[in-house]
């Protein structure tokens, strides 16, 4: 590649990290530079180097700021930051922004609506449809998984229809059930954990996204790809008799 793109900033984020930001705006080209990066780090890891959270559109790197100093390879006198800058300009250099990786397919049941749906009529009704239009646009989607984060395991996908997109709940829940499937403005995901939160539930998968003792832990990972499959109660049932 020809040099640091335009729209790449590097910046100190602490005394032991550093962002490096690839655009402004959540799409699939700056989704590939971010992977792409990630892919470089797990390659290519500097002494020093402690983990990376890549987002929708940046990548956050740890360091140990004394042994990056420690093995700077050369007699200059420079900080940390700058060793990791330097690192971090090379690598973006050297990167195969076109690099070809495995995408997996993953498809999601959920049953939608009933008492595991139970805010699919608030959609329905936000956007001037019925509940059947609004499984048919939210099955019918191609979502990416974008990002893993809020809690383990939890999803943040593009790709939903703005046709039944919809505002956060005024007042959020104190519990969600794990496999609830949620929409929230212009986005979709699937709650991973039982926990708090404000995202409009329309239905429930039976499917663990979040298994603590495995390697790894999550169903789902950045660059997957998922179709939702609505389900019948009853199928709902023998998915989870089959998982348990």
């Amino acid at each position: 590649m020809g040099g640091i793109q335009q729209n790449r900033t590097i910046e100190p984020l602490s005394d032991t990290s550093i962002i490096v930001t690839f655009g402004r705006e959540i799409n699939s080209s700056i989704h590939n530079e971010v992977q792409a990066f990630n892919h470089y780090l797990d390659q290519f890891p500097f002494k020093g180097f402690i983990e990376y959270v890549s987002a929708f559109t940046s990548v956050t790197i740890f360091y140990d700021p004394i042994i990056v100093r420690e093995n700077r390879g050369d007699a200059e006198l420079r900080s940390a930051y700058e060793i990791v800058h330097s690192f971090v300009e090379h690598g973006l250099n050297q990167m195969e922004r076109d690099i070809v990786q495995k995408t997996r397919e993953i498809e999601i049941p959920v049953f939608y609506g009933g008492e595991y749906g139970e805010d699919l009529e608030v959609v329905a009704r936000h956007n001037n449809l019925t509940t059947d239009e609004v499984i048919n646009i939210h099955s019918k989607g191609d979502y990416l998984v974008y990002m893993i984060g809020f809690a383990p395991g939890f999803p943040y996908l593009g790709g939903m229809s703005k046709k039944i997109a919809t505002p956060r709940r005024s007042n959020p829940r104190t519990s969600i059930p794990r496999g609830s499937v949620g929409i929230a403005g212009e986005q979709t995901g699937v709650y991973s954990l039982d926990t708090p939160g404000g995202w409009q539930i329309i239905g429930r998968t039976p499917l663990e996204l979040f298994w603590p003792n495995d390697n790894p832990p999550t169903l789902l990972q950045p660059g997957d790809k998922i179709q939702f499959k609505p389900i019948t109660l009853a199928e709902y049932n023998e998915y989870k008799e089959k998982i348990t």
